[in-house]
């Protein structure tokens, strides 16, 4: 008899110090990886019949849900992320725009305020070791750093771009970080943050992890692989860099951060994690038009149409969540609320995105006539506002500093933004114009 409890105590043993102990037949919580591409538009990669040739973006597409009307909560850089780590409005942050490098720029002391709750905080929170490798731009400021907004791991850079190779800032300024502290590391940038999110995978397999992969690529400056730095520290350089054949360039670009998504998959694979991890792909904003396509939408980054907002999103979550293709309304807003439905986490905070957890995993659909709203920072180059209700898309244009020019355009007949349906459609763009008036008022009085 003792014998048999002496062997019962060693087996428990055993699996309590073996590395797939607590968590390995337990309904452990999914991990959440969520990749970033940066100016990646619409028609740029191969699952959205784009011109660069992205086989793990296909294998990620095949897998699983691939969002057709899925948007960015603005057309640039800042604002995006700051609401998608909080699931707000930027607006109601103090985030409208860029946070510009140059110091003499007063948005340079703005950033995501240590007040807010981030969904790495709320994560940590529920147990999760969280990491952050890539791109950061929401403050240049100690007290702005992703360290204290619920990352366990920082590596990579705070502004909003770097050269590739000698990871020099606009302003001619080393910003490569490990944590808190500036900390150099040679590398070309997409290696290096593809790298240290295999790592992460890697020494957090036995335990649930968020791991939040913002890329640089395929941002300015266009520097592929091989291409040779630009940048030095004090030095005078091209904004968008020295090579020629940008297009080369910004396809290697998007090349390399699709062979970071292959490592990703593999890392997760080899560590048998496939049926424990959710892994969402989208990109931050449209991308800059004389590189980069958004086929077939009208528009670019920084611009209220939808080549400016539109993106590419893909999500994967091995034998949970159906593989298919969805034109459900959708943005960077439902990540939070979404990812930690799907976590089993109760988040009891204010968001203004959408949880889709039920229809992903039960196929219910959504509300059909949602509204989203995009408000440029009147203080910079991106200008004008736009709405969407259902398959209705507002555009009040201001791009020439003058009196706005007011569109109204039915997508699901007109895609391209190409036909205006505003004086047809009176009581449609009245009502639509007071809800984008009233949406602003709002989210502006919350700040």
């Amino acid at each position: 008899m003792f014998r048999h409890v002496f062997l019962a105590i060693a087996i428990l043993l055993f699996f309590l110090s073996s590395p797939l102990s607590l968590w390995a037949n337990a309904d452990r919580p999914p991990n959440v990886i969520l990749i970033m591409a940066d100016d990646l538009g619409y028609g740029d990669i191969s699952p959205y019949g784009g011109w660069v040739k992205t086989p793990h973006l296909e294998a990620l597409a095949k897998a699983g849900v691939q969002f057709m009307d899925f948007h960015a909560s603005a057309s640039v850089c800042s604002p995006t992320r700051a609401g998608l780590l909080t699931g707000l409005y930027q607006q109601r942050l103090g985030i409208p725009g860029v946070l510009y490098a140059n110091p003499t720029r007063p948005e340079h002391y703005a950033g995501l305020g240590t007040e807010q709750t981030t969904m790495a905080e709320v994560f940590r929170e529920h147990g999760y070791r969280t990491a952050l490798f890539g791109k950061w731009h929401l403050g240049y400021q100690a007290k702005h750093n992703p360290i204290l907004h619920g990352f366990d791991e920082f590596r990579g850079f705070v502004s909003g771009n770097v050269d590739y190779q000698s990871h020099i800032d606009l302003m001619g300024r080393e910003d490569w970080w490990r944590g808190k502290e500036k900390k150099k590391e040679a590398g070309y940038l997409t290696d290096l943050i593809s790298k240290h999110a295999v790592n992460f995978i890697e020494e957090n397999s036995t335990r649930p992890f968020f791991l939040y992969i913002p890329h640089h690529a395929p941002h300015l400056p266009f520097q592929g692989p091989n291409d040779p730095a630009d940048r030095m520290v004090g030095g005078k350089f091209p904004v968008a860099g020295t090579v020629q054949d940008r297009k080369r360039a910004y396809r290697e670009m998007i090349e390399s951060m699709d062979d970071g998504v292959g490592l990703i998959l593999e890392a997760v694979k080899k560590n048998r994690l496939e049926q424990q991890t959710i892994i969402w792909f989208f990109s931050d904003n449209g991308a800059l038009s004389f590189v980069g396509s958004n086929a077939p939408l009208r528009g670019e980054k920084g611009e209220d149409w939808e080549g400016g907002h539109r993106v590419p999103s893909i999500l994967s979550w091995s034998t949970r969540i159906a593989p298919r293709k969805t034109n459900i309304l959708s943005s960077t807003l439902d990540v939070m609320p979404t990812v930690l439905n799907l976590a089993g986490i109760d988040y009891a905070g204010k968001t203004d995105g959408m949880d889709l957890s039920s229809f992903l995993l039960h196929g219910r659909t959504p509300e059909k006539n949602r509204k989203l709203f995009w408000w440029g920072d009147q203080k910079q180059a991106w200008k004008g506002a736009a709405m969407r209700e259902g398959p209705y898309k507002l555009v009040v244009d201001q791009s020439q500093n003058q009196r706005p020019n007011i569109y109204l355009f039915d997508l699901e007949e007109d895609l391209g933004e190409q036909h205006n349906i505003a004086k047809e459609n009176p009581k449609k763009l009245k009502s639509m114009l007071s809800d984008l008036s009233g949406w602003h008022q709002e989210v502006m009085r919350s700040k």
